[in-house]
């Protein structure tokens, strides 16, 4: 299951950017719609499940896997005769382009910010990979541990880069005992960072509404995201080894590639619902999540049965690159004829 005939992509990558979003959203509509703080003891309770299980969890994949697609990318460049630095450079300042157009709805947004942390990463791409594994686990501790969110993804995309240079994502059904042992420890050690996350939640107070002495959870929150979020990784990818899984969660596999356009695509929905429903409770909000999801991937699986690319990924491709790559697939009688 390692490798897609289209382009020789790493089909993992395209699960796990796809589960990405499924997260990223839930928490993006908050700011996004100016959604409040819980007024009821349902709310509440959602309100707390998203920052137990969700946010710094899905980012800190997100973030991640940049940083592979980064790593994977100037190396399949090189190896095809290609500069990769300048090609990568290009990409990533294209990237920056969008993510300042993005920035003008979405204050939150990302793209930005992976651009700068590519950027700062570069120079780390030609070093040894277990020096790389160390320094990037090292900052990833640091930044976890003092809860600076806007400076994991510097540490994150290296951790990526780590893990393309040791070929992590190659070969997985020869890798399931090590995976399956990582992510059994991965999840005792998630278990023991929630429940201790939790102790930390406000005190509820009238109606089942939360208190307002916020930080020490969100603070804890933060600092344990990347354990909980290594065992979302871990889990996924040993569901993905078994065929019925594999099955069943494709769509995520078309949703993750075409995860720019998605990433995108789900800020203009979240807008546009604002739109026309007005003020959303937090409740609510989750409705509208999941009416994005079916309409996203639907819209990936149609989509990417016609053409090789998103469409933003094709103009981002084509921007990078300097000349149009092709967009639509072959039909079977034009293949037979080419």
């Amino acid at each position: 299951m390692m490798r897609s005939p289209d382009n020789n992509r790493i089909e993992a990558l395209d699960f796990l950017r796809g589960f990405a979003l499924l997260g990223i959203i839930l928490v993006n509509i908050l700011p996004l719609l100016h959604i409040g703080l819980p007024v009821t003891a349902a709310e509440a309770s959602y309100w707390k499940f998203l920052y137990l299980f969700i946010e710094g969890r899905f980012f800190t994949i997100f973030s991640f896997l940049f940083g592979v697609g980064f790593y994977l990318f100037i190396t399949n460049a090189n190896q095809k005769g290609r500069n990769g630095l300048l090609l990568f450079l290009r990409r990533i300042f294209v990237m920056f382009l969008i993510g300042l157009i993005h920035f003008r709805f979405h204050p939150g947004e990302a793209l930005t910010v992976y651009a700068i942390s590519g950027l700062l990463a570069l120079p780390f791409y030609r070093l040894k990979r277990e020096t790389n594994l160390i320094i990037a686990l090292s900052l990833l501790a640091c930044f976890s541990w003092m809860a600076i969110k806007p400076l994991l993804p510097i540490a994150l995309i290296l951790l990526g880069f780590a893990a393309g240079q040791f070929r992590l994502f190659e070969n997985l059904a020869a890798k399931k005992k090590p995976i399956a042992i990582f992510t059994a420890v991965m999840g005792v050690l998630s278990l023991l960072a929630i429940v201790y996350q939790n102790s930390l939640a406000p005190a509820l107070g009238k109606g089942g509404v939360p208190g307002m002495d916020f930080y020490p959870f969100f603070h804890a929150g933060i600092m344990v995201g990347p354990i909980v979020s290594a065992f979302y990784v871990g889990s996924l990818i040993l569901l993905i080894q078994l065929p019925l899984f594999n099955k069943l969660l494709s769509p995520l596999k078309h949703y993750g590639r075409m995860a720019l356009t998605n990433y995108l695509a789900q800020t203009v929905l979240i807008l546009a619902a604002g739109h026309f429903f007005g003020q959303l409770s937090l409740v609510e909000s989750l409705f509208v999540c999941l009416a994005i999801y079916a309409l996203q991937l639907m819209f990936s699986w149609i989509w990417l049965r016609h053409f090789l690319y998103g469409p933003l990924e094709w103009l981002w491709r084509a921007a990078t690159y300097l000349q149009l790559p092709p967009l639509r697939r072959k039909t079977v009688s034009e293949a037979q004829k080419s």
